[in-house]
């Protein structure tokens, strides 16, 4: 048996929670991610960097509208059918779009027309919606962010920024021009560019007072406007009729205890900060007296929370790090945001769906939606919604039980995941995310993980794996042991692995079986211009590594870094034999073959057999697995491709008895392949993006097997881990 180092929480009410799941209750679910660069014209570069940052919807719910900032332009998304949206064309402009809102058939378009930080400027346009042609343009006398419109559709309030530069003096405020708040009549949603007022906001902030930057703002029902400054740490509410300051006060500043400080490679909610500045990001009205607001940080602080207050400042709710952890127990902790702001909640929504009035915040830097329930006192924690990468705008349809999330950052240039909007459903059912998630250890502290590499399964115990996580994770690696007899799979215990002592380092790895004994084998994938070597470990049931096994020249000559990216066992006592799977063909390997290699702990003897990979169109092919199961090695094979580019996660299997390995100087015996499962119709029925990195697999006492996606740490990543069962094949 493992031997666990951390006891973690063991109710299974705990995973229910931490996903809001109720058979009978209504949830949100994801049907549809849309990738924005499909909007892009026939003509165009298609791989030019596109983005959904601000995203709203038409009176009628049909469709959606979204700014692309680097594309200079507006898109359109048709969503009659929401599980299938369909690109209904972009619109250039002549500048930046950093907002945008509908009012009755016309949307209002903020536009950063800028030609330095020193000299800002920037228009609101009018857009006929059907005809796609703009109206009008207002002056707005300087550079805008935010653009709402009031319940009655009778004004529009704009948040003129003026950004500071932040290469200049290191960012320190002030530095003018100072940004204001202007206010729009509005007639049949059209801006009546002569009514607009000019809300002076200076001398109201303690910091840099004479330096307002308004970030976002947000409309009651009695057309008062709240807006955040946020570099300043202050909330500015104004009579959006005549443009009159009626209050103000400072966002304050909270103390951090249990938080992550270090971006070491490591998850650990030790930490604490003193005084920390709210700075809030997006501002919304819960009703005409409260607010709130997500505390992402622009300046020198980001609580990492969200706040809701009273009109007159007095703070009714500090979420403190509740939004934080349960992140960080669905795999969505970003440890290289550990120094600074964590997971940044940056935007949020309000609207309510039947009876209950729920409150949407988002995290930047998690992609992540979390969803409260407002009860008019300290909200009650619903679920957790996963997005695309970095999720910026929110759009909340009641009249269709829809939701749609616009996420901003497109890594088409670098091979990565483009920009998408997504859509979610508001239905009875059960919560189809997070699919794993953690518990917390005995000082109540939540066990991050992420990045789970490499599966193994329990000899005896249905249900019961162990885990491993790969190189993002050095500081602290661990084998994790999950109970997926739960729903969600609920990681139950973690044993770090040791050297020594300490936390053993120079170690990617990306394999794991069990050794029968209490034990496991770990492969670790080598990387020579990090001084990580490849090789074979074996840990104790306490985790200490007790063997550590190189590779022999004959096979070391040829490496790469993508080396051993699973492992199995055959066999048992002297006749036990390892199986390694090589990711990538190495120096020697005729193109489009990849060696299973194999190693005998007894005799210490190497050996190797080829194997034929698929080919792509696109990228690279290569292997992510090996798992034995009966008188089969199930092996993962796929591409490299994320998204719609992705056209290769198949499960193959091959015989043992063709495991028949030759010595690794001489010609090798090329083993036959057989086709067990595509999981590209797995990928594809979550709701969301192909995930790239499908990388584990194993079969447990009762022949199930199980997958598992790696989210490389949320590091240029959304953060999203799919675990599911393929059943018994």
């Amino acid at each position: 048996m493992i031997r666990t180092s951390i006891l973690l929480a063991t109710a299974s009410s705990f995973a229910m929670a931490l996903c809001g799941t109720a058979s009978a209750d209504a949830v949100f679910n994801r049907i549809a991610s849309f990738p924005v660069n499909t909007n892009l014209p026939a003509d165009a570069d298609q791989a030019s960097p596109t983005s959904a940052e601000i995203v709203t919807a038409t009176q009628d719910g049909m469709t959606l509208i979204y700014s692309d900032s680097p594309g200079k332009s507006v898109g359109f998304v048709d969503i009659a059918d929401p599980k299938n949206p369909k690109a209904a064309g972009m619109v250039r402009l002549e500048g930046e779009p950093t907002s945008v809102a509908v009012a009755g058939q016309k949307v209002l378009i903020a536009l950063n027309t800028s030609k330095s930080k020193v000299d800002p400027s920037g228009v609101l346009l009018t857009m006929d919606v059907a005809g796609k042609a703009i109206d009008k343009s207002c002056d707005l006398g300087g550079q805008p962010d935010s653009v709402a419109i009031s319940p009655d559709g009778s004004i529009a309030a704009v948040a003129i920024e003026n950004e500071r530069d932040e290469e200049l003096n290191d960012g320190e405020i002030p530095q003018l021009p100072a940004g204001f708040v202007a206010i729009f009549k509005l007639k049949d949603g059209a801006a009546d560019c002569d009514s607009r007022i000019m809300v002076d906001v200076k001398g109201l902030a303690a910091v840099a007072g004479d330096d307002p930057e308004p970030e976002y703002v947000d409309i009651n029902s009695r057309n008062e406007i709240a807006v955040t400054l946020q570099e300043n740490n202050h909330i500015v509410l104004i009579n959006g009729n005549d443009g009159k300051v009626i209050g103000h006060f400072s966002a304050g500043a909270v103390d951090l205890t249990g938080i992550d400080t270090k971006s070491d490679g490591a998850i650990a909610f030790t930490g604490e900060k003193k005084a920390v500045a709210r700075e809030p990001d997006t501002i919304q009205w819960l009703d005409d007296d409260r607010l709130l607001v997500a505390n992402e940080g622009d300046y020198k602080g980001g609580s990492r929370s969200f706040t809701i207050f009273a009109r007159s400042g007095e703070v009714l709710h500090e979420s403190g790090t509740d939004f934080e952890q349960r992140a960080a127990q669905a795999g969505h902790y970003p440890d290289k945001r550990s120094k600074s702001k964590g997971i940044e909640p940056e935007g949020a929504e309000v609207k309510s769906f039947g009876d209950t009035n729920y409150m949407f915040i988002m995290a930047e830097r998690a992609s992540l939606v979390g969803v409260y329930k407002d009860t008019g006192a300290a909200p009650e924690f619903s679920q957790l919604l996963p997005a695309g990468l970095s999720p910026e705008g929110i759009i909340a349809i009641p009249s269709r039980n829809l939701l749609a999330v616009a996420n901003e950052v497109d890594l088409g240039e670098d091979g990565g995941v483009r920009s998408h909007v997504t859509l979610y459903s508001y239905a009875e059912g059960v919560a189809a995310y997070p699919t794993i998630v953690s518990g917390r250890d005995e000082k109540d502290a939540p066990l991050g993980w992420g990045a789970m590499s490499g599966l193994t399964a329990d000899p005896e115990k249905p249900g019961i794996l162990y885990g491993i996580s790969d190189s993002v994770y050095a500081g602290q690696p661990r084998i994790f042991t999950i109970d997926a007899n739960e729903r969600p799979a609920r990681i139950t215990a973690a044993m770090p692995i040791t050297r020594g002592g300490q936390p053993a380092q120079l170690l990617d790895l990306e394999g794991i079986v069990v050794d029968g004994k209490g034990g496991f084998w770990l492969a670790s994938e080598g990387r020579s211009d990090t001084m990580v070597p490849h090789g074979i470990l074996h840990v104790n049931d306490k985790g200490e590594i007790d063997k550590s096994i190189g590779l022999p020249e004959a096979l070391a000559h040829g490496e790469s870094r993508f080396g051993f990216e699973g492992i199995t066992a055959i066999g048992s006592g002297d006749d036990l034999t390892l199986w390694m799977a090589v990711q990538r063909e190495w120096a020697g390997d005729e193109k489009g073959f990849v060696k299973l290699v194999s190693y005998n702990p007894k005799s210490k003897e190497w050996g190797a057999v080829r194997y034929p990979l698929d080919k792509v169109e696109n990228g690279w092919v290569g292997l992510s697995e090996i798992s034995l199961h009966g008188d089969q090695v199930y092996i993962i094979e796929r591409d490299n491709q994320i998204g719609a580019a992705a056209q290769l996660k198949k499960i193959f299997k091959v015989a043992v008895a063709d495991l028949k390995p030759a010595k690794l100087d001489g010609p090798l015996p090329t083993v036959s392949k057989v086709e067990v499962r595509d999981l590209l119709p797995d990928l594809r029925s979550m709701g969301g993006y192909v995930l790239d990195k499908v990388e584990g697999l194993t079969f447990d006492s009762t022949g199930t097997g199980y997958v598992i996606t790696d989210n490389d740490g949320v590091d240029d990543s959304n953060g999203e881990t799919i675990f599911w069962s393929i059943g018994k094949l």
